[in-house]
């Protein structure tokens, strides 16, 4: 019985050709990992880092010279008022956004896919205008909607309704933030709805249809299990993105009034501000451990439908 050999020397350039191909794809991802290690995985370590050290604005000439503070500064962050008032704020904005965003996503999403191609494509474009433009447009425009003398003051004096000063109202400030994040976010949801409804296969339906089975019956036997993951998708990037709102209070109202619109990543932001670097990274970890929760239940959650 003969047995085949390879050729050693067929062998080392098999072996020289791999090293060689890798060595080229190390050139090439290697910008990336050292832009990522510098401007990305170092800040990272040296925050978390940070926030077990009582490092202030003063201590910024001499960062090693600080002193190890344990868990001091998660134990200030969590029983400070103003803290657990922005969480306050940020637990409402993500309990009221998200399911609004994503029905309403969901409910555009349906209506397009039944549309023709140019009537959708004309739509879809129109609603995620908001995603892509800047929030400080946005904030101005919806900002001057909001004054007593804006439009929608106007539009409910129409109809006999005194409308408040919308953003300097304590009961309706976060309100009406939350209304405009809804709106400038639900065209991104949507388009992600969209894609997982046109994969849906169409024999299914036409399937169910044989069967007898209405509109009605066909959306919730049918597209709605077949999109869950598409859901579950949405539903983690939303509340990601709620849980991290900072850019609406900050130009709309700076966190008034009286905090009333003050989020967890302004709070952050403010002690940044005020030079409390300790506290402001262990407040930026306890907002990650809070998003990272979110998001296992979440997936929990969908995954059991699934």
């Amino acid at each position: 019985m003969t047995t085949i050999q390879r050729r050693p020397g067929r062998a080392s350039s098999l072996a020289a050709q791999r090293r060689r191909s890798a060595l080229i794809g190390w050139i090439f991802v290697l910008p990336f990992v050292l832009t990522f290690g510098v401007f990305g995985l170092l800040p990272l370590v040296a925050s978390f880092v940070m926030s077990f050290t009582d490092l202030k604005a003063r201590d910024i000439r001499n960062p090693f010279g600080v002193n190890f503070a344990g868990f001091d500064n998660f134990v200030k962050v969590l029983t400070d008022e103003s803290f657990l008032h922005a969480l306050r704020n940020t637990v409402v904005f993500v309990v009221v956004g998200v399911p609004v965003t994503l029905f309403l996503a969901l409910l555009l999403a349906v209506l397009l896919n039944n549309l023709s191609r140019k009537a959708a494509t004309f739509f879809r474009v129109g609603y995620y205008m908001p995603v892509i433009t800047t929030i400080v447009a946005v904030a101005v425009v919806w900002r001057l909607m909001y004054q007593n003398t804006g439009v929608i003051n106007t539009v409910l004096g129409w109809v006999g309704i005194s409308g408040p000063n919308w953003l300097s109202d304590p009961n309706t400030a976060l309100a009406a933030i939350t209304v405009m994040a809804i709106w400038r976010n639900v065209g991104a949801s949507m388009v992600i709805f969209l894609a997982g409804l046109q994969g849906i296969p169409q024999d299914v339906n036409e399937a169910a249809s044989l069967d007898g089975a209405n509109a009605i019956q066909k959306f919730f036997r049918i597209t709605i299990p077949m999109m869950m993951p598409t859901v579950l998708l949405n539903a983690i990037l939303i509340t990601t993105g709620y849980m991290q709102f900072f850019d609406e209070p900050f130009v709309m109202t700076n966190g008034g009034p009286l905090d009333a619109t003050t989020s967890i990543a302004l709070q952050v932001y403010n002690q940044f501000k005020y030079g409390n670097y300790a506290v402001g990274a262990a407040g930026a970890y306890v907002l990650f451990a809070l998003i990272s929760v979110l998001a296992l239940i979440q997936f929990r959650f969908f995954r059991q439908r699934t």
